[in-house]
């Protein structure tokens, strides 16, 4: 997040936290004319079964109030000069990750980062969130583990899984191999009689 995101998103998470969910995140993309402050909300972990149950998830009324709050508080604090649009959105299939515990709680997904400076040759990565160590988000990207500095992230996301979640064909297993290849296609051998 940039720094103007970051303080946007410190003054207003106690207002968010009072309405029952969580700000993730925000985005502040500064632009002539109109700026877009997007703001990403969740419900916290230890809400996140309803009365019944069920799953809770963001709904599009907690994203009108959200909206309505914060749009009072920002007009009181004025943190962004000139025009700007708010945008108040649920983290979605695609969920950014904002925080090192973003990372630690969604090890073993698959991620795509872009970072603020090149390390270690790459500027953008993509590969299995590991964990987090001290400072340090480690990916496991073709077979190696990459660490990267968390204060050199600047932007990421879960890369969703499509075939998981039924919209794409599921993924050949290693052990098939791909058609064509496998030992049961290739032609006999004459045997001497």
């Amino acid at each position: 997040m940039t720094d103007k995101a970051v303080e946007i998103a410190a003054m207003l998470a106690p207002t968010i936290r009072s309405l029952g969910v969580e700000l993730l995140g925000a985005e502040y993309l500064p632009s002539p004319g109109s700026a877009v402050l997007r703001l990403y909300i969740d419900v916290p972990a230890d809400a996140a079964v309803g009365a019944e149950g069920e799953p809770r998830s963001v709904t599009i009324e907690d994203c009108e109030a959200v909206s309505r709050e914060v749009s009072a508080q920002l007009d009181v604090e004025d943190p962004i000069s000139g025009n700007y649009t708010l945008e108040v959105s649920s983290p979605g299939i695609d969920r950014p990750l904002f925080a090192l515990e973003h990372y630690a709680r969604f090890a073993g997904q698959t991620a795509k980062v872009g970072l603020k400076l090149p390390h270690e040759g790459r500027r953008r990565l993509q590969g299995e969130i590991v964990g987090v160590e001290g400072a340090q988000v480690v990916f496991a990207i073709d077979g190696a583990r990459y660490s990267v500095p968390f204060s050199n992230i600047d932007k990421a996301r879960l890369v969703p899984d499509w075939a998981a979640l039924g919209f794409a064909p599921a993924k050949p297993s290693p052990s098939k191999g791909k058609p064509g290849k496998g030992a049961k296609d290739k032609p006999a051998k004459p045997r001497a009689s």
